[in-house]
């Protein structure tokens, strides 16, 4: 299903350690689809001391902390941080090759255990399978689509209100390591739903395509309309419409890191079918092309690509200013790519959550003064879901209620009836 062949991080790491940066910029690349796995034991050996087998599969994120208020770590390895690294002098006077950019980069992510990516008011629990008690009249199915993409499995709940009268719909798609259940638990979108009555749709994202079940989000494949896993979630999105009532016109997708980057995607491959989006965290469509600029987006900022769409989906944004996993810059190109050149109004406010974290408020409206953007940056905030359940992970519950404040930004906006998917 994936069109570029998978990467092994542990090759990469032991290809740099032995000198041979072509090979490993090549495999970072994804042209040695042929490499061998590492064979250096390690932490992921098995008992007898033998080298398991490698993880080949295309990984953008740390390892997630084990308790709250942690921080991620890069995959454990004996592998030097880069100033004491013995081809630290690779960008010195000893005559060397120099490591190209992007290496670096890599290289600034697979460095010495316990000098990762902080995860500032970060909560996580024990468990990564959280679970909610249920309404009575509430369902929270498990569904399947397929089509020629592939097949993914998702969540659908059904609030207990809902007895057949049309009703709006929020596709919810996680960040890395997240399922269906932890997100639900996590963002409390859910308990939303049942307050005020629409569906959510939880696609999960597959093992077998990400082993940290991230959304590809940096494949150039997976960034187009009809192709990859932008196809399959707006499958599940149309076969729910098809199975259920879906109120004409408000039909919502939202995210959280590489689900928010997925969402920004689905915004702009459909913006026939979602009436708005939300990105939390997240990265512009077209902000990476491959493993390198993933990279090299998360940590700086990437190019996004121009929006085509003569009317672009009303977006919302919330970014931690203080998030060192993807840099706050990229909230600010979500917002930049939402507005497609348009001149709108900005108008700025600030507040505090009850929980104590501040934020500042922009508003993008348009000539009538009907809001297009919102962008909240929050400060102090770091990568993880505004005012969150700690029964889920990667949220910070002190923040402003993320999902309160999407749907009311949702349903602020919908799409003309000629226009809503039949």
């Amino acid at each position: 299903m994936n069109a570029q062949p998978n990467i092994d991080m542990l090759e990469a790491t032991r290809l740099t350690r032995e000198g041979r940066l072509a090979e490993a910029m090549a495999l970072l690349q994804g042209r040695l689809a042929g490499a061998h796995p590492a064979t250096t034991p390690s932490s992921t050996g098995g008992d007898d001391g033998k080298p398991a087998a490698a993880h080949f599969s295309r990984i953008i994120d740390m390892v997630p902390p084990s308790s709250g208020g942690g921080a991620w770590t890069p995959p454990k390895s004996d592998f030097p941080h880069r100033a004491s690294h013995p081809l630290g002098g690779l960008a010195g006077a000893s005559g060397q090759r120099q490591v190209p950019e992007a290496l670096r980069d890599f290289l600034d992510r697979m460095g010495q255990p316990g000098s990762g990516v902080g995860l500032d008011g970060l909560v996580r629990p024990g468990s990564t399978h959280a679970v909610v008690p249920l309404p009575e009249g509430a369902r929270f199915e498990e569904r399947m689509f397929a089509n020629e993409a592939g097949s993914r499995a998702y969540k659908l709940y059904i609030p207990s209100g809902y007895t057949g009268q049309p009703v709006p719909l929020v596709v919810m798609l996680h960040g890395c390591t997240q399922s269906p259940d932890d997100f639900a638990a996590g963002t409390r979108m859910n308990e939303l739903a049942e307050e005020q009555t629409f569906l959510v749709a939880y696609p999960a994202q597959a093992q077998s395509a990400n082993v940290s079940k991230c959304w590809n989000w940096f494949n150039a494949t997976d960034q187009q309309r009809d192709r990859g896993e932008p196809a399959l979630i707006a499958g599940i999105t149309r076969q729910i419409v098809r199975d259920l009532s879906v109120e004409p016109g408000r039909i919502y997708v939202a995210g959280l890191s590489a689900g928010g980057a997925a969402a920004a995607i689905m915004g702009s491959a459909y913006p026939d079918l979602y009436a708005a989006v939300g990105v939390h965290s997240g990265l512009a469509c077209g902000a990476a092309r491959d493993m390198p600029s993933a990279f090299a987006a998360m940590r700086q900022g990437g190019a996004p690509q121009h929006s085509e769409a003569k009317d672009p989906v009303p977006t919302i944004v919330f970014h931690g200013d203080r998030d060192t996993t993807v840099n706050p810059i990229n909230g600010d190109q979500v917002i930049a790519q939402s507005r497609a050149g348009s001149d709108l109004r900005t108008e700025v406010s600030r507040g505090q959550a009850p929980g104590g974290i501040s934020y500042t408020r922009m508003v993008g409206c348009d000539d009538s003064g009907h809001p297009m953007h919102e962008h909240w940056v929050l400060h102090g905030a770091g990568h993880a879901w505004s005012g969150g359940s700690s029964s889920g992970s990667y949220t910070e519950p002190k923040g402003p209620d993320a999902s309160r404040e999407m749907m009311r930004f949702f349903l602020e906006h919908s799409k003309p009836r000629a226009a809503s998917p039949v």
